[in-house]
């Protein structure tokens, strides 16, 4: 009986099957679970180029993106052009009242003549106040040039009696200037309520007028001269009669300023 050959040194103990087993995997790499698959992707891939179904998409989000940059730089350099412009107009603005230490003008009306109130009339009044008026420029280094355009209206309670204007002129610095203007009225026709009033207040020696001026001005400082802007003034008079020798019993003037004439 012929003897069987086994390789190696030793053959097969008896409990050890003929098939040999296979050599365990190696605990470097994960085992996938039955049924898993393990896909490597490159990482550049994954993060920059995008599928080509979502291709399109990416394109439009990435222009919106690019325009809405855009436009929030326009904003912001904007904004800061006019907060720019803005902080020099205020430092401008200091500069020139600390140097010129500007101060507003005095006005007062220093007499009224009041001719044509004949209250006994049933005829329409047409009354006339010669007003003297005057103005106190008292800045060192302001003029102040009285434009065209001006008016100044007298006012018993709400009813305007008569009205005219100031003659135009430059009054320099450190002046006073009184100038006489005339106001005239026609056909006027009070109440007989007003017309009750006014010869009461004229028995007890107190009439009071509302005076209202608004004169255009430019201001002068040096070489440079301003807009025209618009001063405005209302003075409360009492008067104690209704003649040419009428004498101002009180007055009180309030004066103000619009910037930007309208």
């Amino acid at each position: 009986m012929a003897e069987r050959i086994y390789p190696g040194d030793s053959p097969p103990s008896s409990g050890e099957h003929s098939n040999p087993k296979p050599a365990p995997p190696s605990s470097d790499k994960p085992i996938p679970q039955p049924g898993t698959y393990v896909v490597q992707i490159p990482k550049d891939q994954v993060y920059r180029v995008p599928p080509p179904e979502n291709a399109r998409r990416y394109a439009h989000l990435s222009k919106r993106k690019s325009s809405r940059s855009t436009c929030c730089r326009c904003c912001c350099c904007f904004l800061t052009t006019i907060l720019s412009l803005l902080l020099a107009a205020a430092i401008a603005a200091a500069v020139i009242y600390f140097v010129l230490k500007p101060e507003a003008p005095n006005y007062s009306v220093e007499s009224v003549a009041i001719k044509g109130f004949n209250l006994t009339s049933p005829s329409p009044l047409s009354p006339e106040f010669d007003v003297t008026v005057r103005a106190d420029n008292g800045n060192d280094k302001i003029g102040i040039y009285y434009e065209k355009g001006s008016s100044i209206n007298v006012y018993y309670q709400d009813v305007n009696l008569s009205n005219g204007a100031l003659p135009v002129f430059y009054q320099p610095t450190n002046n006073v200037t009184l100038f006489k203007t005339a106001l005239k009225g026609s056909g006027i026709e009070l109440t007989a309520a007003s017309l009750r009033s006014i010869s009461n207040d004229q028995n007890k020696g107190t009439v009071p007028f509302t005076l209202k001026l608004r004169a255009p001005v430019k201001i002068k400082a040096g070489s440079v001269k301003t807009w025209k802007i618009t001063v405005k003034v209302t003075c409360k008079i009492t008067v104690d009669k209704l003649t040419a020798a009428s004498k101002i019993v009180s007055k009180d003037c309030d004066y103000g300023v619009d910037l930007w004439r309208t």
